[in-house]
């Protein structure tokens, strides 16, 4: 890291970044702990996204909001649980503020102070397609990623209490812009993992969700989350977060409407995840698509369309393995590296919730590496790092400093919450659900067991239960390795 941040800092009103986009992409793709980027995008565009101004561009088309309880509980809220409206962003303003109309409107069977709403996981080159010039709002080239625009990036919207249910993405490290409101992220190393309790129902792919509820853990069902090592950061508007590859999080909206953007940035260890990923697809759906249909256990999350086929999954499996070996380099580098500038010039984004469509196999790479839950990265290397008022560190908990943009972010460990009221409930599986796709009043399903497993009334296991062995991340990665081997023969 020799040379990074060297240059001077700016002088009050001089409109210099702090870091070059190479000196940017280099911290990017070698840190491999969470960290916040401060004074990186004060020129962009997109720092005017709010909610009142994205209204404006969309005029009264219409997006789908996932709606959740804000009751404590100690299951996760998992999307298998909410309910869903279609609204424009008018309606959800009205709503969020609580005018009288309403009273008559998509979001009518939902009191404010009971729900949240959050428009998730919107592409921004889908919600946008009339309106390409809006891409370039979007700047992830000052970050060392040229090309790269809101085109290639994911639009949040959400309401107080709106969160996302802890979990790992399986590819790619996330830079997240937050552009308005704030946002409370707890972050955990991949080295927690089986303190997390992994699970894979609801299966979506690139996403293994953790069974605890982080905000409210039940430890006396999951005692090893306690020996959990948490990062805890509020984002702030036109701060950039880095969260680096198989970090867990659970991210939370704190204020009455908050507005971020993201973008997945490709690592060639995805080559071997897309491996794993393929495996893990083929047993979830060959296990689960056995049950009896009259369960009606709503195992596969809402993102996923349909329960692919045995053939479809297969071919899948064979393509992800092609494109690993097709992408092997005889030097093996010491860390997952950035791919090359054709691969990060196309939508990435685009391979995260519709990973097996043509294309997304990355057009060229390196030999990836994977050590899942294991980091290469060294003290020494961290030493390196321009930690200051630019880049600011997300310490552990313990760790935490209070002082804001000097060395670390400070970690608000028991602020998760804003009243007793507010929080997150649902499980993962949900009993004769109905997902609400338009605008009838159903309320979200709840049940009293939140991920299958056996409760005191029950003897036998179920398949649940298996698979939580069966596709549990470490037994999933020892499978691949021998796959691998196999097929190099």
């Amino acid at each position: 890291m020799a040379g990074v941040g060297s240059h001077h800092p700016p002088e009050p009103g001089e409109d210099v970044k702090p870091f070059t986009p190479e000196e940017t992409k280099e911290i990017v793709m070698s840190l491999q702990q969470p960290a916040v980027f401060y004074n990186m995008v004060g020129d962009w565009p997109a720092l005017h996204w709010n909610v009142e101004y994205l209204s404006a561009v969309l005029g009264g088309k219409t997006i789908q909001f996932r709606i959740g309880l804000k009751t404590v509980d100690l299951a996760p809220q998992f999307e298998t649980s909410c309910s869903y409206v279609k609204a424009t962003l008018d309606e959800f303003l009205a709503w969020s503020c609580g005018q009288p109309s309403c009273l008559s409107g998509p979001f009518r069977c939902y009191e404010y102070s009971k729900y949240w709403a959050y428009a998730d996981y919107k592409y921004i080159a889908r919600i946008f397609e009339d309106k390409p010039e809006i891409f370039k709002d979007v700047r992830w080239s000052d970050f060392g990623f040229s090309g790269r625009t809101g085109k290639d990036s994911t639009l949040w919207i959400g309401s107080e209490g709106a969160n996302t249910p802890c979990h790992l993405d399986s590819y790619g490290c996330n830079l997240v812009l937050q552009v308005q409101g704030r946002k409370r992220w707890h972050l955990f190393p991949p080295s927690d993992t089986s303190f997390l309790y992994p699970t894979r129902i609801p299966y979506e792919e690139s996403s293994v969700f953790s069974k605890v509820n982080v905000a409210n853990p039940d430890l006396k069902r999951f005692p090893q989350f306690k020996n959990t090592t948490a990062h805890v950061v509020t984002l702030s508007p036109g701060q950039v977060l880095l969260v680096p590859r198989h970090w867990w999080h659970y991210v939370e909206s704190i204020d009455p409407i908050t507005v971020s953007v993201n973008s997945w940035i490709e690592l060639d260890a995805d080559h071997e995840a897309r491996v794993e990923e393929a495996i893990t697809r083929m047993l979830v759906c060959a296990i689960k698509s056995a049950e009896n249909p009259s369960d009606e256990d709503l195992w596969l999350n809402p993102t996923e369309v349909e329960a692919t086929s045995h053939e479809t999954n297969l071919q899948y499996l064979n393509k992800a393995v092609s494109a690993y070996f097709s992408c092997q380099k005889t030097d093996v580098p010491e860390q997952a590296h950035p791919s090359s500038s054709a691969t990060e010039q196309r939508t990435s984004t685009s391979c995260k919730r519709k990973k097996r469509e043509v294309g997304c196999e990355p057009e060229s790479c390196r030999l990836p590496t994977h050590e899942f839950g294991l980091s290469t990265f060294t003290a020494e290397k961290l030493q390196k790092m321009p930690f200051g008022p630019h880049l600011v560190q997300v310490l552990p908990q313990s760790q935490e400093i209070s002082s804001v943009g000097a060395t670390a972010v400070r970690s608000d460990s028991r602020d998760l919450l804003h009243e007793n009221d507010r929080g997150h409930s649902g499980r993962s599986h949900c009993t004769k659900k109905q997902l609400v796709m338009s605008n009838d009043c159903d309320k979200p399903a709840h049940q009293t067991d939140s991920d299958g497993s056996p409760n005191a009334s029950q003897t036998a296991l179920s398949t649940n239960d298996l698979l939580e062995c069966v596709v549990n991340p470490h037994v999933i990665s020892l499978v691949a390795r021998l796959l691998l081997e196999r097929a190099r023969v």
